[in-house]
């Protein structure tokens, strides 16, 4: 372990850090990244949403940064770190849901716009309840401005194709927290789900990506939050070969006679 004189806020002083610091990223950044998503930013309680995650998603920042530098000043895991670990999950958890709620809405108004239903869903949910509904209401004036303005679901599909690869990757975390399972894969057991590792970049907690015996990937909280703030960024769009390739890639998966192949090749372990 390096001494402290050679750290800067976390990083070795003769590396460049491959992360913004904490300090420079405001709240305003996650909040209009997650605003540019058609039927997301017109809705006042996924905005209640956003501003709970934006929230959050700050305290965290400085509860990695905090513990990264115990972390380097002792050499030991900090304290810290179990509760760094549940806010992380929660927060996962509360972006994964806010993602969910959204594509779905999203997903159902593409359909409606496709079979002609949108005037007909608009007038079922305006239908008298006998009191006044607030959220309904908010769902019918949605569906009737993408009946009056076609072109809006063009833009929902560029937003659906913005967001599937950070979803998809959220969503991969989030069963193996919650179900601890495999995504896409029912009744699977997922290796060490919950286990992170502090990151010396950042002071996230590192998390595996993986289905069955390969390892896809590393990922954090830290990480997951900034592909949301690269929403901001309305420009890139997936292509299809994009989209394709990566849930390819995330389906990634060996048989038992590859495994023992690989295994064979390395010299057995």
């Amino acid at each position: 372990m390096a001494s402290d004189e050679e750290y800067c806020d976390g990083y070795p002083s003769d590396q460049e850090p491959s992360f913004r610091s904490h300090t420079d990223i405001t709240p305003d950044e996650l909040t209009s990244a997650l605003h540019s998503l058609v039927l997301l930013r017109s809705d006042m309680y996924l905005g209640l949403q956003v501003t709970n995650l934006t929230a959050v998603d700050q305290f965290i920042m400085n509860l990695e940064h905090n513990t990264l530098q115990e972390f380097i000043r002792t050499d030991k895991t900090p304290s810290t770190t179990m509760f760094l670990n549940a806010q992380s999950q929660m927060w996962i958890f509360a972006a994964y849901e806010l993602l969910r709620t959204w594509r779905a809405r999203a997903k159902d108004a593409v359909k409606l716009a496709s079979n002609g239903g949108l005037e007909l869903k608009a007038a079922s949910l305006e239908e008298d309840q006998g009191y006044l509904h607030a959220g309904r209401a908010m769902r019918a004036r949605q569906l009737r401005e993408i009946a009056a303005d076609p072109s809006i679901v063009e833009t929902i599909n560029t937003d659906l194709r913005r967001a599937h690869i950070p979803f998809s990757r959220l969503e991969h975390l989030r069963v193996s927290f919650a179900k601890h399972e495999v995504r896409g894969r029912n009744n699977s057991i997922a290796y060490a789900p919950g286990y992170g590792r502090i990151s010396m970049m950042n002071g996230s907690l590192q998390y595996q990506l993986e289905n069955g015996p390969v390892i896809l990937d590393t990922i954090s909280r830290r990480d997951i939050a900034d592909e949301l703030r690269a929403l901001n960024d309305q420009s890139s769009v997936p292509t299809d070969e994009d989209l394709e390739s990566f849930d390819e890639f995330m389906r990634a998966s060996m048989s038992k006679e590859e495994l023992q192949a690989m295994r064979a090749d390395e010299g057995g372990f």
